[in-house]
């Protein structure tokens, strides 16, 4: 039995917003598609994120040995499900308190925009999606704060520089790089995501050489 569909509100968070997109991208590439997650496909994308909304318990197995066996079978039973009931599992979302509006934004936002672009950068076809101001705005703020710990180890400062817009040093250093992306691009960047983020690295020859010695790819 298909799990019900939650219903889509013309005033979606940007979290309620990015979970709906990347449940209709997975159905769409479907649950063998790749990801930028190394060693996952889009079926144990779905099934880390189903974890992560509604199984504490099982989250908590991978640092705690004895909850292994646990977590390993709710992953393998998760995993067996239909590829469609998992999509739907994962965009009605957790239940309990980070149901709440708020606390869903809080906890989702750069999670769910991160993974939505895991899958959509993983296929041959992807291109940058034009996203709306408002989510932009909220992914530049998030950056700022998120790239303090990000490049702690980078070596050298790091200036975050939006084109023709804003920028922050996230990090302070005699010598400095400057990074220079769109707000989305700047967020996969520090997630990690470097290979498919489209952000210049600017800098004196030494301190570019650091900072990709530090983050390569």
């Amino acid at each position: 039995m298909t799990t019900a569909q939650a219903p889509r509100s013309s005033h979606r968070t940007d979290a309620r917003r990015e979970r709906d997109a990347l449940c209709d991208s997975a159905s769409r590439v479907g649950p063998d598609a790749p990801t930028l997650c190394a060693g996952w496909d889009v079926r144990d994308l779905l099934v880390h994120l189903a974890v992560r909304d509604n199984r504490p318990d099982v989250v908590l197995g991978e640092a705690v040995g004895p909850l292994r066996p646990r977590r390993e079978r709710v992953l393998a039973e998760l995993g067996a499900q239909p590829f469609e009931e998992l999509v739907e599992r994962v965009r009605n979302g957790p239940h309990g308190p980070l149901k709440l509006q708020a606390l869903d934004s809080l906890a989702n936002t750069s999670e769910f925009f991160v993974h939505h672009e895991d899958i959509l950068r993983a296929q041959d076809d992807w291109a940058p999606r034009e996203l709306p101001r408002g989510q932009t705005a909220t992914l530049w703020r998030t950056v700022r704060v998120m790239g303090r710990v990000a490049y702690r180890r980078a070596g050298v400062g790091v200036v975050l520089v939006t084109p023709g817009g804003p920028r922050a040093v996230v990090r302070s250093g005699d010598e400095a790089v400057s990074l220079t992306g769109e707000p989305a691009e700047l967020v996969l960047h520090a997630f990690g995501r470097r290979s498919r983020a489209k952000v210049e690295i600017d800098g004196t020859p030494a301190a570019v050489q650091r900072f990709r010695k530090a983050f390569p790819g």
